[in-house]
């Protein structure tokens, strides 16, 4: 899904987010098979090689991309759904030392911004967008564009919806004027 892409053995040979998946696809099959310190070595050398760190808890489903993955963090027990799409700093993790299954679940077809942040044992629906915002309360309807802007406290699952609806575009740059009118809006919602 990348429009950069050239050909095949380019993509074979230069797509770190590539190799990133199919090395957690080795690791997870090991931690599965209760390899833990294997999968947990492989997940190490995966994150040294290409700056993307997944653990091998985690479960990534098909065709998912991860564009400019450096900085990229998926925990423990995140579920990513099929045909998702990440860009760089994305984290899915937790939101402090509580035990069981605290990461996000990713519906089929989102995608994540860059420097997109969700926290905690959330549920983003699928098709959604999020984009750089940290987003660690309750839940992402189907279908719905989550926006927020960096420095700024996180969002609630009213606040974001409502951000949605007043911005409905959130995912594409604005001109400087809007800008400064998203700014002021955004700043309404605190």
């Amino acid at each position: 899904r990348d429009p950069a892409a050239g050909s095949q053995l380019e993509d074979l040979l230069s797509y770190p987010g590539l190799h990133a998946i199919q090395l957690h696809y080795l690791a997870h099959t090991l931690w599965i098979k209760n390899w833990k310190l294997a999968a947990r070595l492989l997940s190490y050398f995966n994150r040294w090689l290409t700056g993307i760190e997944i653990h091998p808890g985690a479960v990534i489903g098909e065709r998912v991309f991860i564009d400019h993955g450096f900085g990229v963090v998926i925990g423990e027990t995140a579920v990513v759904g099929d045909d998702v799409s990440m860009l760089h700093g994305v984290t899915l993790g937790g939101t402090g030392a509580e035990r069981g299954d605290r990461h996000p679940k990713i519906g089929k077809g989102v995608l994540l911004g860059a420097g997109a942040k969700v926290l905690g044992n959330i549920h983003v629906g699928d098709y959604a967008k999020v984009a750089e915002v940290h987003f660690r309360a309750g839940f992402v309807p189907e279908r719905q564009n989550v926006a927020g802007r960096r420095n700024h406290r996180t969002l609630t699952l009213r606040e974001s919806v409502t951000y949605n609806r007043i911005f409905p575009d959130s995912m594409r740059s604005c001109k400087s004027g809007s800008r400064r009118t998203n700014e002021r809006v955004a700043g309404s919602l605190k």
